[in-house]
């Protein structure tokens, strides 16, 4: 078993899907409402949580969350990509490096997401974007760090439905082909297709704050329904009410299998 097996062994503990939360959204959006106070927003993350993913320099500031026996793991974004600052309506997904992978494991890194977006409309943005995947997923095996390979479309605004099933379909597959062990997407309308065509687990993003928490609930439900192998969560688990609450309820549906509705009345939440 390698050091890799161990840490992805850890992520899907006792062969249960994988619940992510993700707070790293200050390093394209700087401060958004429930993700001021970034120490204090770690102390809400529910211990049933299998892994936070956050951004590299955050980590020394939140080491509370990860430094107890039985802790979520920490997942730290390695490349940075303007694919993600909508405030500034950027679409073209320029992405450079924001940190190797031997400082982050060094700064207490378990796994590492490696970012990739292509038919970006230009070759050589999409040859440039594939060369530093290729560069941090090189080290992190070296290192026997996991890699999770995140697809993010550009226009993913704006992108039909079906439009946005043939980007992840088709990109999710290469991102396996090019060496990480398992990826981050978005749900779509056909998600059994994304996960049957890829031989590594497949987690689903929760995009855009829902106006309900069961609607939440009731995606992570879908997405594991459809093969999906977990959820990675942010602005859905953390800007609510009682964020811990939620989140143990998302463990009961991602985790346990138990029905949405039945996991909100549950855990009593309220919108």
């Amino acid at each position: 078993m390698t050091g890799k097996d161990i840490r992805l062994n850890r992520l899907f503990s006792s062969g249960e899907n994988a619940v992510v939360v993700a707070i790293d959204h200050g390093e394209f959006d700087g401060p958004l409402p429930g993700m001021i106070d970034m120490p204090e927003v770690i102390k809400n993350v529910d211990a049933q949580v299998s892994a936070v993913l956050l951004s590299p320099g955050m980590l020394a500031h939140c080491g509370a969350g990860f430094d107890y026996k039985g802790a979520p793991m920490s997942i730290v974004r390695a490349n940075w990509s303007t694919v993600y600052c909508f405030h500034w309506n950027y679409n073209d997904a320029n992405t450079v490096k924001a940190v190797s992978v031997a400082d982050a494991v060094a700064a207490g890194a378990d796994i590492v997401l490696i970012s990739l977006t292509l038919n970006t409309g230009s070759e050589a943005r999409d040859a440039a974007n594939v060369q530093i995947f290729c560069e941090l997923a090189n080290e992190a095996k070296k290192l026997g760090i996991p890699i999770v390979g995140e697809f993010f479309p550009a226009h993913s605004d704006k992108l039909s439905k079906e439009k946005m099933h043939e980007q992840v379909f088709r990109s999710c597959r290469i991102l396996c082909e090019l060496g990480a062990d398992l990826i981050k997407t978005f749900h779509t309308h056909k998600f059994e297709d994304v996960t049957a065509s890829c031989p590594i687990p497949v987690l689903g993003l929760g995009a855009e704050k829902t106006p309900k928490q069961i609607q939440a609930l009731e995606l992570a439900e879908k997405i594991v329904q459809t093969g999906g192998r977990g959820v990675v969560f942010g602005r859905n688990a953390i800007q609510v009410k009682d964020p811990a609450a939620f989140q143990r309820a998302l463990c009961d549906v991602v985790k346990k299998g138990v029905p949405a509705a039945k996991a909100h009345k549950e855990h009593g939440l309220k919108d």
